[in-house]
Formats: C-alpha cells, sequence, structure tokens
C-alpha cells in the first residue's frame, strides 16, 4: 500500500509549524489517515484491491478498484470511514469519562473526528454520505435519474455552506468544503478498473498461500485472503478434491465474470 503526499499538503504542513499548529494539523492528517484505513479494510474483506491513499490540504482518498460491486456492499463500503471516526469519538469520550484529566491532552482528537465524521456524511458526492445516498437511491431510481438529485442536493448543501459563512460562522474552511463540493457537480466520476493482481511483481522465495473453498465459493470469497507478501492458491472441494487455482488463473477468470460469480 503507497502513501503518496500532495505537494499542497506538504506546504499546509511546513505552514503549520511555522504559525504554531503542527501538532493539529498531524492530528487532522492521521484522522485522515484512520478514515481512509477504514475503507481499504473494509474493500479488503469483501474481496477488493486499494493501491493508495493520498494525503491533500483538504482530506484524503483511498484509490481502490471497485468494478462490479454490488449496491449493498458498496454501501458498507462508503460507510466504513465515518464508522472508524464514530468509534473514535466514542471511545474518547469513554476515556473522559473515567479520566476526566486526559480531556486537555485529546480534545483536538475528539473534534478532528466528529468534524470528520459530520463532513463526510453530508450527502454530496464525492463524500461518503453522497456515496451512502446514491446507493440508497439507485435501489429506488435508474442511476442517472439519482446521480442527478445528488447533483442537486450537492448544489444546494454548496450554497448552504456560502451562506453559513457570511451569516454566522466566519471560518475560511467553510468556503472551502463549499467550493469542493460545488466543483464536484461538475466533476465525472472516474471509471473503475479491473482488480489486476496478476500485473503484480512475483518476487523470488515468495510463500506459497493455500486456501480451501467449497464449491459455492464466488470470486469474492477467494479475493478476501489476497495477501502481496504470498502467492495465492486455491483449492476447491465438493465431497471430493475439485478443481486447484493459482492466483494468475483466478485472475484470467475474473476478467469473464462478476466478482459474485462462482468460481467453478
Amino acid at each position: 500500500m503507497k502513501i503518496k503526499l500532495h505537494p499542497l499538503f506538504l506546504l499546509a504542513g511546513i505552514v503549520s509549524a511555522f504559525v504554531g499548529g503542527l501538532p493539529v494539523f498531524i492530528i487532522c492528517a492521521l484522522t485522515a489517515l484512520l478514515h481512509e484505513c477504514g475503507h481499504i479494510f473494509c474493500a479488503r474483506q469483501m474481496g477488493f484491491e486499494c493501491r493508495e491513499i493520498r494525503l491533500m490540504p483538504y482530506g484524503a482518498s483511498a484509490q481502490c478498484d471497485i468494478e462490479g460491486i454490488s449496491v449493498s456492499d458498496e454501501l458498507r463500503l462508503a460507510l466504513a470511514g465515518p464508522t472508524v471516526n464514530l468509534l473514535i469519538c466514542v471511545g474518547t469520550v469513554g476515556l473522559w469519562w473515567f479520566f476526566p484529566d486526559t480531556y486537555a491532552f485529546t480534545d483536538t482528537v475528539f473534534y478532528a473526528n466528529a468534524g470528520m465524521l459530520f463532513i463526510n456524511l453530508l450527502p454530496a458526492y464525492p463524500l461518503d454520505g453522497g456515496r451512502a445516498a446514491s446507493c440508497l437511491l439507485r435501489r429506488f431510481l435508474k442511476p442517472g435519474v439519482a446521480d442527478l438529485i445528488l447533483k442537486i442536493l450537492c448544489a444546494i448543501i454548496s450554497g448552504g455552506l456560502v451562506a453559513l459563512y457570511f451569516t454566522a460562522l466566519k471560518n475560511p474552511s467553510v468556503l472551502i468544503i463549499a467550493a469542493f463540493l460545488l466543483c464536484s457537480v461538475f466533476e465525472r466520476r472516474p471509471p473503475a478498473q479491473k482488480i489486476n493482481f496478476a500485473a503484480r511483481k512475483k518476487k523470488r522465495g515468495i510463500e506459497i498461500r493455500y486456501i480451501i473453498l467449497d464449491e459455492s465459493a464466488t470470486f469474492k470469497d477467494a479475493l478476501r485472503f489476497l495477501d502481496e507478501r504470498k502467492y495465492l492458491v486455491v483449492q476447491i472441494y465438493g465431497d471430493v478434491f475439485l478443481d486447484e487455482i493459482t492466483e494468475d488463473e483466478l485472475y484470467k477468470k475474473l476478467l469473464e465474470h462478476s466478482i459474485y460469480d462462482k468460481i467453478i
């Protein structure tokens, strides 16, 4: 897993160091990183591959290949990141309850996670709340109609944040979030790509990992056992041994099937 730093992220860190805000900057960066780790852990558990995390001045983004993901799995994936922030908030409040003196050392952690939780749950794409809303709308509406509704809602929320800035909350971050959401209205979603674990470099002497699955196993069941440090070999059993499929063979079969199809 690679972590890429946007040049403006480094610049923001340098500026924070000069103005005395480096500790807050580091806490916010770690909060964003943990948020994305929630998405990555969930994606890997469902059999999808994540290539990298990008740290940007306004947050972070996990780059995952989720082509063919079902609506229910996409909803779970969208909510995984906010769930991490919620658990940290609950844990921090619990810490204050039992050890009140820790408030002075952990209040920034709580507010950083609470802020990220609130912002990401806004029903505006590409925020997690927007992705979750898209999943719910697509259960009842056509994808094009659902996307149009979300774009209109995103523009309304952006306008509301601008109004909030001029009427009550004089925080430049509000305008930055509003601009980010407004730009996303005109942004096209990048196409997902097929999981290409066969293209990964094979190291000499790599350990082989054997996994036994029954005949009803899907590609999704097998992919969750992928490990970059090991080469996967799947053995399929019914009442007797049926087949053995290597990691490369699994990829070739996946090119012609959905991730939810049975392997054999």
